[in-house]
């Protein structure tokens, strides 16, 4: 059996796991590093099908995790992006109210961006609503310039190329399938057989994160819980109708954002996601069924407890992934003149959201330490916006 011995290993290409192994590189120049990655290249996942946006920080409770690391992780993203030429713009968005009630909430939240530090957000009227998205009928919306768009994937691969290039691995097709210590050393087997140790091991696993973290002693008290979000794409003769980014007020009871318009890095523009449970982690069509991910959830007396409860809005999801009608009906409460010809089915993406046992969608971000490493347990959205102070707080517990 082939083995070999590393200063620092992590578990997980994805982009809070390219961060970590960053920042260990930048802290510990003489380092030897490991990255693996089970897939056979990084941002396969999450990092790579998600909508590209990078968050301000309007939504967090102030004080949460989620909100210290998203300020913090947006202005070093803009640093790292700058320095190293990675594609990224900060256009701005409109948070968009249906009605009084939800501009009620949106004043509260407006009030909760200020606490968090964002600067310059703005209630418009509907002359400037114009002015900025011409397509969007409403008589006021909150502006945040601080919001913008970038490439996750090319920002990705160059944080791994960073961490590896001097004293380091980038593993692919090495998917973790065994955990232990040997001479008090910790170690992980990888699918080819090898057996790589370290004394200090990161999980950066995304949706696997909890399985990992049970072969590692940890509790399931938390259980990872998939959602699959679905978006439409405009056609290319009708991206002008959406300028830069457009999205409605949030449910609070839920950590999705509901459906919105991204105009993305490379140009085009995106409608979307809706949130469904997924009955396969790693199933990216509508269609998608693993027998194994499907028990594991549906077994969970914290999913069965999340349906009991939210089973309308549930299928109100649902049918926006099967209905285009009712897709299109839900994009026109914020854009009217929106036509079903304008939309074309675009890709999926799979959250890897956290439950806990009495049905609660875990919102902040969970780290905890093993026997034999430290786990990232539950990091979805703005986790890609806020990686690079997510590994900052993973690099404190070692």
């Amino acid at each position: 059996m082939k083995f070999k011995i590393f200063d620092y290993i992590v578990v997980g290409g994805g982009i809070v796991g390219a961060s970590t192994a960053y920042k260990l590189r930048i802290k510990f120049p003489k380092a030897t590093v490991l990255v693996v990655e089970k897939e056979p290249q990084s941002s396969l996942h999450q990092t790579g099908r998600n909508s590209g946006v990078i968050h301000s920080g309007l939504y967090y409770t102030p004080g949460s995790l989620k909100a210290k690391t998203c300020i913090n992780g947006y202005h070093q993203l803009l640093k790292f992006c700058y320095e190293e030429s990675i594609d990224y713009e900060i256009c701005g968005k409109l948070v968009v109210p249906k009605n009084e009630l939800e501009l009620k909430k949106l004043e509260s939240i407006a009030k909760r961006g200020l606490e968090n530090g964002l600067e310059g957000i703005r209630f418009v009227d509907r002359s400037e609503v114009k002015k900025m998205e011409p397509y969007i009928l409403s008589t006021t919306a909150l502006y945040v310039p601080q919001t913008g768009i970038v490439d996750y994937v090319g920002m990705t691969k160059r944080l791994i190329a960073i961490a590896v290039e001097s004293k380091g691995s980038f593993r692919t097709n090495a998917k973790v399938v065994d955990m232990g210590t040997t001479s008090s050393k910790p170690f992980i087997r990888l699918s080819n057989d090898e057996n790589v140790y370290s004394e200090k091991i990161i999980f950066c696993a995304g949706l696997q994160s909890d399985r990992l973290a049970k072969l590692d002693g940890l509790t399931e008290d938390i259980q990872i819980v998939p959602f699959r979000g679905d978006y439409y794409q405009l056609k290319n003769e009708s991206r002008y109708k959406v300028k830069n980014l457009i999205y409605p007020v949030p449910n609070p009871d839920f950590p999705f954002l509901g459906v919105h318009f991204t105009r993305m890095i490379d140009g085009s523009a995106e409608c979307g996601p809706n949130a469904v449970f997924s009955f396969s982690r790693e199933g990216y069509n509508r269609t998608s069924f693993n027998l194994r991910d499907s028990w594991s959830s549906l077994s969970f007396e914290g999913t069965r407890r999340l349906f009991a409860t939210n089973w309308r809005f549930g299928l109100k999801e649902y049918e926006l992934a099967f209905l285009k009608n009712k897709y299109l009906a839900e994009l026109r409460k914020i854009m009217p003149n929106l036509e079903a010809s304008d939309l074309v089915r675009g890709r999926s993406g799979i959250r890897a959201q956290a439950l806990d046992k009495k049905g609660n969608l875990v919102d902040d971000f969970v780290i905890k330490k093993g026997q034999i490493g430290i786990h990232v347990l539950n990091a979805p959205s703005p986790a890609a916006t806020a990686s690079l102070a997510i590994a900052d707080e993973i690099i404190s517990y070692l």
